[in-house]
């Protein structure tokens, strides 16, 4: 795998394990709020949703560093499938969610899946 490769699945992985933090333990505190544009009320409601939703994300986060450790052909396999996945639950934000998601998930993980093919 190139470096450029390997820095870009390893940024996506990071993304993730703060997108985790964020929904698992910062969804109803200050920066929770700010970076999903919600009112303290609706996070005391949605709080369970949100934690779920977050150790997805850590899943998602796992494979990519699992199939990164991996390395050789089972661990591409592995970081397109994770990537795939990011792909899709990007592409479904996006569209059901706000178009950020588009920037800040789907594309990262397309740029990711090529550079990774490239390799």
């Amino acid at each position: 795998m190139s470096t450029l490769a390997g820095i870009v699945v390893t940024i996506i992985a990071l993304m993730h394990v703060w997108f985790l933090a964020l929904e698992m333990l910062l969804w109803d505190k200050p920066a929770g709020l700010r970076a999903f544009g919600i009112t303290p009320e609706y996070a005391a409601q949605t709080k369970v949703l949100a934690g779920n939703q977050g150790l997805y994300n850590g899943f998602l986060a796992a494979g990519l560093f699992w199939g990164l450790l991996l390395g050789g052909s089972e661990g591409t396999h592995l970081k397109l499938f994770f990537l795939g996945c990011v792909l899709l639950a990007g592409l479904y934000g996006g569209f059901t969610a706000t178009r950020k998601v588009f920037w800040v998930q789907a594309l990262p993980a397309a740029i990711g899946m090529a550079l990774v093919v490239l390799s």
